[in-house]
């Protein structure tokens, strides 16, 4: 499934993985998002700045496709940019259930309250980690996040990030 992309982004970057590969190791996460994060941001006003952010943000974004701990299947990634908005398609293998769970966690994200929902996730211990890394990019990265018709069996995030606006 592709997700129709507004003809403003343009194509940055794509990158594929199996997941298989992905939850071998936990540090894919990271090393994937840093090395992405700096091809992206090259030609940004504040470079390293804007790498260290987006590659934070991104390595969250891997994460919870780790955390499904899917081996079959693969996860492919997408970059585009419009002006100062960096978009990420993100899609990756899950369960029905665990994508009911993203669901839920993007309306709590919609409703307004984004920062309530994500105080009272990060002080629950019971709570999904993937329920705060969604809340923690909407309030620490002001990202918008939606979640486009799905294929059985498969999960798709598009993140809109505004990095050069975050003041800090």
């Amino acid at each position: 499934m592709k997700v129709q992309v507004d003809a403003a982004f343009e194509p940055l970057l794509e990158l594929e993985m199996e997941m298989a590969t992905l939850v071998a190791d936990w540090s894919h996460c990271d090393q994937c998002a840093a090395y992405v994060a700096r091809m992206v941001s090259h030609d940004r006003h504040d470079p390293i700045r804007h790498a260290n952010l987006l590659s934070a943000a991104l390595n969250e974004l891997f994460e919870m496709s780790f955390h499904t701990r899917e081996s079959d299947g693969v996860l492919s990634c997408r970059f585009y940019r419009n002006g100062t908005i960096e978009r990420i398609e993100l899609s990756f293998p899950c369960t029905a259930e665990q994508r009911n769970s993203y669901e839920t966690i993007v309306e709590r994200i919609g409703n307004g309250q984004a920062l309530a929902n994500y105080l009272e996730v990060i002080t629950d211990d019971a709570a999904r980690v993937e329920h705060a890394i969604l809340l923690g990019l909407a309030v620490n990265y002001d990202a918008d996040i939606e979640l486009p018709d799905q294929d059985t069996g498969k999960m798709t995030f598009v993140v809109d990030l505004a990095l050069e606006r975050l003041l800090n």
